[in-house]
């Protein structure tokens, strides 16, 4: 072998030795990048308490309560709705009353 292809040949194993010393500094580079990314980012907020809702007994109460108050409501909502249909029908009836008396006179 001549010096030449000697010289040669390490010139080819020292590109090849170079191109894998990049490719190991490329991944180094990217696991940093990627450690430093995740330690940029916030911890994830945790995750809400649900409570269990105490006091059954009350919450049927109030509901109880809130149902009796609507069903006083509407009742008291009808009789008005009554009273106004027997007070329209007695004005009704007075009105053709006087109606009748005004046409009566006239003829």
């Amino acid at each position: 072998m001549s010096a030449v292809e000697k010289a040669s040949r390490e010139a080819v194993d020292a590109a090849l030795q170079s191109e894998r010393y990049a490719e190991i500094l490329a991944v180094v580079a990217a696991v940093q990048a990627t450690q430093q990314l995740a330690q940029q980012q916030p911890p994830a907020p945790p995750a809400p308490v649900v409570r269990s809702s105490g006091g059954g007994a009350m919450k049927w109460l109030a509901i109880g309560m809130g149902g009796s108050a609507l069903l006083l409501a509407v009742a008291v909502s009808a009789i008005a709705v009554a009273i106004s249909a027997v007070a329209l029908t007695i004005c009704i009836l007075i009105l053709r009353s006087v109606w009748t008396d005004l046409k009566g006179r006239k003829s």
